[in-house]
This record gives structure tokens, sequence and C-alpha cells, in this order.
């Protein structure tokens, strides 16, 4: 009888994840990868519970083969288009309050009204610059209702001074000082900036009634894996794959709990969590790979090489594995159909047999 084949021996997993909504964050919160993998004395550690010198980088380029990563589309197929060696495993897509700002009372409230108006497109001095590249693709897919692109306006840089920490705060300074007419922003600290700022909410994407409108850093959010891993060990891969089917699955019937930890993921308070995801939002983070959504982000991939922000072509269909997903819900199937093994009831006083 042949052998099985042998596997390399691993001590400790590497996942990193963006602050946003993500099964990757509830299962960190919950325990669910040391539960899972402690028992093979492997330690599962996150980029986000290290020093920021070393990790925030690798966080974009994937540079580390013991790397899972479920965060923003633009850094995936950025460092994919750079010729990191990532496989494309799963994908989600979960609605996360997208608007278009403008000063109260002063601004545009329709996508046909962007024609001609001044739009903040932020510049970073990094690497890949995604703040960039999704300001850009919200616009565009606001335009894009009316039948617009962006050249019907006029995009107007907005360089990272350093004097405005914080997300948008840039844009929104320009905003309110009359330099442009609209800020786009995503997400929990968004709602909480909007109020800060006194500006108003012009359009609402999530209004929007084609999807495609919303393609964007995370619609559709990418999980990818490095290769060497997946190669050398993908049992491990489909392993933690099936924790992230499990964290959302018990993410659907725990909307308070996921609130919390949505807190805790994103930095915002529950005033903001609350305004940028809607009821059910905590019923949406299971991945999948399907043709439909590798189909938005090939659209996606599209805009980014189209504005200049990928190295060159990312071939979609050839990056996605769709094997280690479902060799995943293959597992969690077995083992909801295991039956549990009986916790034995605590000793009487009489009956124990040692320490």
């Amino acid at each position: 009888m042949p052998h099985p084949p042998t596997l390399v021996p691993l001590h400790e997993l590497w996942f990193t994840r963006c602050p946003v909504p993500t099964a990757t964050g509830i299962a960190a919160d919950r325990g669910a990868f040391d539960a899972e993998f402690s028992g093979d004395g492997i330690q599962v550690r996150s980029f986000q519970d290290r020093p920021a010198n070393g990790y925030r980088e690798e966080h974009f380029t994937h540079a580390h083969r013991t790397l899972i990563r479920e965060g923003g589309n633009v850094p995936a197929l950025w460092a994919r288009s750079t010729g990191a060696d990532t496989r494309l495993i799963g994908l989600t897509w979960i609605e996360e309050r997208q608007a278009i700002l403008v000063r109260a009372g002063d601004g545009p409230t329709t996508p046909e009204q962007l024609r001609g108006q001044r739009l903040a497109i932020p510049r970073h001095p990094v690497p890949i610059d995604f703040w960039r590249a999704m300001a850009l693709k919200g616009f565009a897919g606001a335009l894009a209702a009316a039948g617009l692109d962006l050249t019907d306006a006029h995009p107007v840089d907005v360089p990272a001074d350093g004097r405005h920490r914080g997300q948008w705060e840039t844009e929104l300074a320009a905003l309110a000082r009359g330099k442009v007419d609209a800020v786009y922003v995503k997400g929990a600290l968004a709602v909480e900036s909007a109020r800060r700022h006194g500006v108003a909410v012009g359009i609402e994407l999530d209004d929007l009634p084609d999807p495609r409108s919303r393609i964007n850093n995370g619609t559709p959010r990418p999980i990818t894996v490095a290769g060497w891993l997946l190669d050398e060990r993908p049992d491990l891969v489909d392993r933690f794959l099936a924790v992230l089917i499990e964290a959302a699955d018990w993410a659907a019937g725990h909307p308070t709990e996921v609130a919390r930890i949505l807190s805790a993921e994103t930095g915002a308070g529950t005033t903001g969590v609350a305004g940028a995801y809607r009821a059910g939002q905590h019923r949406t983070l299971h991945p999948d790979l399907s043709p439909e959504r590798r189909t938005l982000l090939a659209e996606q991939e599209r805009f980014l090489r189209d504005h200049g922000f990928l190295a060159a072509s990312v071939d979609v269909r050839g990056w996605a594995d769709p094997e280690p997903l479902r060799r995943a819900h293959e597992l969690v199937t077995r083992r909801r159909q295991t039956p549990a093994t009986p916790v034995p009831p605590p000793a009487t006083p009489g009956d124990r047999t040692g320490d």
C-alpha cells in the first residue's frame, strides 16, 4: 500500500484581517483558532497582535509563507500582480456603508449631480494606495449609476499632509474649506467622521439598485493564502476555512455579540457600527467562490489595472482555487454528523479519584 504523504511539521500559523467585519475576526474573538489547532501544538498568531514594525508591510505584500489573509481586494490583487505566490480561496460580500459626503445643504444629492463636481481623491505615500483606489472606485460607481464616468467630473488630488490623523480627515478638511465638493467614505468610522465634521450624506451608494455600483476594496473581500502553505499543508488550510464557516454560522444567530465584536474590530462605537451595517449583515459573513463573486472581483481587477494600481494583469479565474473551501464545507458537515463526546458529570466528593 502507498504510504501517506509526509506532512511538513508546523508550529505556528499566521492570519491577518482588516478592521472590518470578517469571519476571521469573529473566530479570533471567540478563541476558535486556539480551540482548533492547540491540540496539534500549533500556535495561531495574528499580525494585529504584534508590533507594527515588520508586520504591517506583510499584511499588504502577503510575504509570509504561513499566512492566511482576509482583507481588502486592492492589496490582495496588487500583491498577486507583483508576483506574490498566493491563492484565492474565498470571497465575501458584506454591505459596509458606502457614501458620498457633501457640505450640508450645498452639494450633490444624486449621481447625476456629480457631473462637473470636484471629487476628493486622497494620495498617500505607500506602496499600494488603497485609499486612493477606494475613492476613485467609489465615485466611479456612483457616476456609473447615471451613465457617467470619472471624466464627467473633476477629480482633485488631496495629498496626506500629516496634520490630519484618521481616516478621511484630510479629505473632510478640504471639503470644509471648499476645496472639493464631495468625499467618498465607507464603514463604521466614516459614520462617526461625518457627524464630527457636521457634513451631510449626499449619496448613499448602498441604496443604488445595481450591486456593481458598490464594487470596491471590500466588496468583494478576498480570503487569500500563501501558496507554500496550501501546497505543503492543505489540511491546515481546510481546517482554518472550516473555523471561518463555523464562525459565520455562529454569527448568523448572535447579532448582539457580533455588534460588540465589530465595535472592537473597527475601532468605532456602537453608533458608528449601527450606522454602517444594516440589519441582517451578521448573516452575510460566509465565504464562497461563486462565479458571480469572481466576476465582480474581475471587474474590480480591470478597474485597478486601467487606473495604474496593478503591476500586471491578474487572471482571477486562474488565481482562484475552490478546492480548499469545498473540502472545508465537507469537514464541517462531517463534524455536525459526528455526535459530540458526552461530558461526564462532575464528581461528587466521594467519587474523587485524584487531583
